[in-house]
């Protein structure tokens, strides 16, 4: 079974199109919490409030750290979509992190963020623009066989 990472941007329905077109795949996903409420405020909720904001922030952070540094850690391939809208730090982050653990990177984006990620896109082994070209990768490396779009 191969192992993927799905790291990245949480507001569009990437993974879930990656999870659904890979369903014939002997393929594990695992990725961060997506319920943007639950990942800011986990380490409140477990550890107990604060009244400055920095310290609310951290206590997730370091939470959500564990979390993403595990699952990264047990992947075969990690995938980072870097969405239009929002800068992802954590996604640079991740996609540095897996780089640094000799990890399989497949990078996500459209055309107008090349610029801003070509040290990310250079870790790299595949930069792609959309969710099915992912699973045609996958669909490669477990097969050898190139997917019928």
């Amino acid at each position: 079974m191969l192992n993927v990472y799905l790291s990245g941007e949480i507001h569009t329905d990437w993974r879930n199109q990656i999870t659904s077109a890979a369903s014939h795949l002997d393929v594990s996903f695992n990725s961060p919490v997506t319920d943007h409420d639950a990942s800011d405020d986990c380490g409140v909720a477990i550890m107990g409030a604060e009244d400055q904001k920095f310290w609310h922030d951290h206590k997730g952070a370091k939470l959500n750290a564990i979390r993403t540094s595990k699952g990264i850690a047990d992947a075969d391939i990690v995938v980072v979509r870097f969405g239009e809208k929002y800068r992802q730090w954590n996604a640079a982050f991740d996609a540095g992190y897996a780089a640094a653990l000799g990890k399989s990177l497949i990078v996500m984006h459209q055309d107008e963020h090349q610029h801003a990620l070509k040290e990310v896109d250079a870790a790299a082994l595949a930069v792609v623009k959309t969710p099915q070209q992912v699973v045609e990768i996958l669909t490669y490396v477990l097969t050898g066989s190139l997917q019928k779009s």
